[in-house]
């Protein structure tokens, strides 16, 4: 077992706040077996329990934070051609690949992402393609991709807009034009639907490609829809409700200009990359007050960097940046821990701290948002994957 002692708790459980009347709990934090036993202002150890006990010296501790929506692993950085494995830009509908495949645990950026506190992360395919493939979530220690799967496939991955139609104008095929774009999707999803009912049948063979809608037509997982303009961001509403799925509006750029319909809709969205150059047309109004717009609207909020368009390790910032223009502190916290737990549908595990979910744990010597808060330890599965007095005095 370990104990953590003299921790200031932000548990981002409504159970453990409602209980202690309050966001921010002195106390402690008891770990067995990788998972969280007990959060209380104090824990009383039996005499014979083996346990290591940690004092965290009254710094904030609170749920390893969550990356919502990155390409970490998949597009390394300073490896050009041969580690970019993000897009397939042969054929525009991919459902069939999987992100597991392809994801370079050796990226330096886990290891930027563990110092930084954040713990899991949804890594998937990029925007080239009208349907890209299938997102995991993943923890981010360790060396084998197998063994860091939480969940897999956590999403569908479908793009909107300019990444499509620049990647396939030119060469004779489609898409070219955002009709093209929906149109191809639709007619997947109708084949893909009939398919798995003639499969349940007994009246076709198993087909790979048209398997990996199984469970985005179960409900199991979300589409993920790259969208950033307001047509677009209604394009992809208009095609779940269709179809009656679950969907995710990545990136919802101009999402501020529309809140209250989005609100309506019901769909969550992961805002960013804002702390990005405005490189395309249609990020012409990417703006750090959308979270902000759009939680106050009512739509669950997280916060991505989209690495490498923005560095996974700058995740906390973004959100205070995003608080800095309007998002509440609350809604910040929200975004990299809970609201990304529920948007990747791993929430049964983290996202807050409380008995029964996974240990996954960040220490911070102030807020995270902050500039200059320093990551104090993270722990992944009541493992201590980092720990700042590992480095020395330069922090390298």
């Amino acid at each position: 077992m370990i104990l953590l002692k003299n921790a200031v708790i932000r548990s981002m459980s409504d159970t453990i706040c409602a209980k202690y009347k309050a966001s921010t709990l002195e106390g402690s934090i008891l770990i067995k077996d990788g998972k969280i036993l007990e959060v209380a202002p104090e824990i009383t150890l039996p005499e014979s329990a083996d346990c290591k006990i940690i004092d965290v010296n009254h710094n904030l501790v609170m749920p390893g934070l969550i990356e919502a929506h990155c390409h970490m692993g998949i597009t390394e950085e300073k490896k050009g051609q041969e580690g970019d494995d993000c897009n397939e830009t042969v054929h525009p509908v991919t459902p069939v690949l999987r992100a597991i495949d392809a994801i370079n645990t050796m990226d330096a950026a886990f290891h930027d992402a563990v110092r930084a506190g954040i713990t899991s992360a949804n890594i998937g395919p990029g925007s080239s393609n009208v349907v890209g493939g299938q997102f995991a979530v993943l923890k981010t220690s360790g060396r084998r991709v197998d063994d860091l799967i939480m969940k897999a496939p956590s999403a569908m991955k479908v793009a909107f807009g300019e990444n499509p139609k620049v990647n396939y104008a030119g060469i004779g095929t489609s898409p070219v034009t955002r009709m093209a774009i929906a149109g191809m999707l639709r007619e997947e999803l109708v084949q893909a639907r009939r398919y798995l009912e003639d499969y349940q049948k007994g009246d076709t063979a198993y087909n790979l490609h048209y398997e990996a809608w199984r469970p985005v037509f179960e409900r199991e997982i979300p589409l993920k829809a790259h969208a950033h303009r307001v047509d677009d961001i209604f394009t992809a509403a208009r095609i779940a409700s269709e179809f009656g799925l679950k969907m995710t509006l990545d990136h919802c750029s101009e999402g501020h200009l529309i809140a209250q319909e989005l609100a309506a809709l019901g769909y969550p969205a992961v805002v960013g990359p804002d702390l990005a150059s405005r490189n395309k047309i249609e990020v012409q109004n990417v703006a750090f007050k959308t979270a902000g717009v759009l939680a106050k609207a009512g739509v669950m909020v997280a916060i991505t960097t989209d690495h490498p368009v923005s560095l996974i390790q700058s995740l906390p910032l973004c959100v205070g940046l995003s608080v800095k223009q309007g998002l509440s502190m609350e809604d910040g916290f929200k975004a990299m821990t809970i609201c990304a737990a529920r948007i990747c549908g791993t929430q049964d595990r983290v996202g807050s701290l409380e008995p029964g979910k996974d240990a996954d744990i960040a220490v911070f010597d102030g807020n995270p948002m902050e500039v200059f808060t320093r990551t104090v330890m993270t722990m992944i599965n009541g493992e201590i994957v980092y720990d700042a007095q590992w480095e020395d005095s330069d922090g390298k």
